[in-house]
């Protein structure tokens, strides 16, 4: 006798320039609620993965980092907070899950699902105005604040708010990573203590085996390094890297390279099963480039060019969480990504990516000589795609 398939509630959401499935804990079944394989295996169902032909045809997701991902949203474990946001990053063409990381893009979804689903106290949602839903990100331990709109009691989808990377308008939807950098007492924003690193890299990266380094924990780990440095001029969109099977080999043995510095790998075996994180970006000052969409960048409109990598591809856009590391080092004079942007002291940085411009802020101070930020800020539009249930093979 065959297995029928079992259905599971579940809202396909897009989050900034990402999509993902979300669900409330309580309506996984039992032995998903937990970490553990049968969580891992269902959401390996649900998207489609591993899938040798990384194209997803059998589930949910969309073939590329930013569309292969699930997440599940529960009432705060946490005082002051109103929700806790877990996220996993499915592998395409891999059988597992990356819990090592945030992703800042469904960050902004996290909070409109939150009140979509009835997570949030309805005495502390407005009839109209802004609700500022407090979410706990349980997978970097991290509190981050968004700020929805709400119109006649109901998350305000719709909008003027354009985000390049994103095709149609939206809401604008401000987020607040507060304290973002991984400063606890066994770690600190820059792993390596310093703010500029020479990385050991293998010699087909870099010739003489030396590459300059920022390594940044903040938002999510992220090695920077200068684009000309290895053979790039930061304008470079997917179609450049993505098909180039010799450079992704490269930009991957320089993510090896990085997340072994940081201390985020004991060997470099570990890099398979721990793609989410560190991130790569690489980064130039200011140039005039077309974007994806054709449309013209000048160089005066920006502060820096970066691109980076997400699960072993060139992103389209960026990252959330990356764009939270790239404001962060912006602000700490002496970091390549500062130096790219001009140095000196800035609050706010404005980058060219594959898909077009971003503006992100951080504060960030000196502390008995030790660099710390207070929170990053960003803007971004989320909204539903489809609801109900997702049905998966028994």
């Amino acid at each position: 006798m065959m297995t029928p398939q079992i259905k599971i509630p579940a809202t396909y959401i897009r989050g900034g320039t990402s999509k993902g499935v979300f669900f409330s804990r309580q309506d996984l079944p039992a032995s998903c609620q937990v970490p553990g394989e049968a969580r891992d295996q269902l959401f390996m169902r649900v998207i489609g993965s591993p899938d040798p032909y990384a194209a997803h045809i059998d589930g949910m997701g969309g073939a590329t980092s930013s569309t292969s991902k699930c997440v599940i949203v529960s009432k705060s474990t946490q005082p002051d907070h109103d929700v806790d946001y877990l996220y996993g990053q499915v592998a395409i063409d891999k059988a597992f899950v990356d819990w090592s990381g945030n992703c800042g893009n469904l960050s902004t979804a996290a909070g409109a699902f939150a009140l979509h689903a009835g997570l949030v106290d309805a005495a502390r949602v407005p009839e109209n105005g802004i609700c500022v839903v407090r979410i706990w990100q349980a997978n970097i331990k991290k509190t981050i604040i968004a700020h929805v709109p709400i119109s006649n009691g109901q998350v305000q989808e719709t909008g003027d708010f354009e985000l390049d990377g994103v095709t149609f308008p939206a809401a604008e939807i401000v987020l607040e990573f507060m304290d973002p950098s991984d400063d606890g007492e066994d770690s600190s924003m820059f792993p390596t203590g310093n703010l500029v690193d020479e990385l050991d890299v293998p010699e087909d990266v870099v010739a003489g085996g030396k590459l300059k380094a920022t390594m940044i924990s903040a938002g999510i780990p992220t090695v920077f390094v200068n684009a000309a440095d290895i053979g790039y001029t930061g304008r470079e969109l997917r179609e450049a890297i993505n098909g180039d099977a010799k450079a992704l080999a490269r930009l991957e043995s320089l993510r090896i390279a990085g997340a072994l510095r940081m201390g985020l790998i004991k060997t470099p075996e570990e890099a398979a099963s721990r793609q989410h994180t560190p991130k790569i970006a690489f980064v130039a000052p200011a140039a005039d480039y077309v974007a994806s969409s054709g449309k013209t960048i000048q160089a005066g409109d920006i502060d820096l060019l970066v691109r980076a990598m997400s699960m072993g591809k060139l992103h389209h856009a960026m990252m959330g969480t990356a764009s939270v590391a790239i404001a962060t080092a912006a602000a700490i004079p002496g970091t390549l990504v500062n130096v790219a942007a001009g140095g000196g002291a800035r609050e706010s940085v404005c980058f060219g990516h594959p898909s077009g411009v971003l503006r992100v802020g951080a504060a960030a101070t000196q502390v008995n000589g030790q660099w710390t930020v207070t929170k990053a800020i960003m803007s971004r539009s989320a909204r539903i795609l489809m609801e109900g249930w997702v049905r998966v093979p028994g």
